[in-house]
């Protein structure tokens, strides 16, 4: 279980990095539409909710370790999805 409580709090801390991240870019940048900006807020908060809730609920018949694997590379993967983003602005 602490393996999970873990990953729980490093999938938070990243959250949080991307949202403060966010905020710096949006505030000391070109000034982005309202449409982009809760877009991106948006994403991160359902990122963020999306993956917490499926370290508690693994998928049946698949082992443990292919299923944290696979869900750290996807969640990996919409990171630098969002971080792009935030970049583009």
């Amino acid at each position: 279980m602490a393996n999970r409580r873990n990953l729980k709090k490093q999938i938070n801390l990243i959250c949080e990095e991307l949202f403060v991240d966010f905020v710096a870019a949006s505030l000391y940048g070109n000034a982005p539409n309202r449409f982009e900006t809760e877009t991106i807020l948006h994403s991160i908060a359902k990122l963020q909710k999306n993956y917490i809730s499926r370290i508690s609920h693994q998928e049946p018949g698949m082992p443990a370790k292919v299923y944290f694997k696979d869900l750290k590379e996807k969640f990996s993967k919409e990171v630098c999805e969002i971080v792009d983003l935030i970049n583009f602005l």
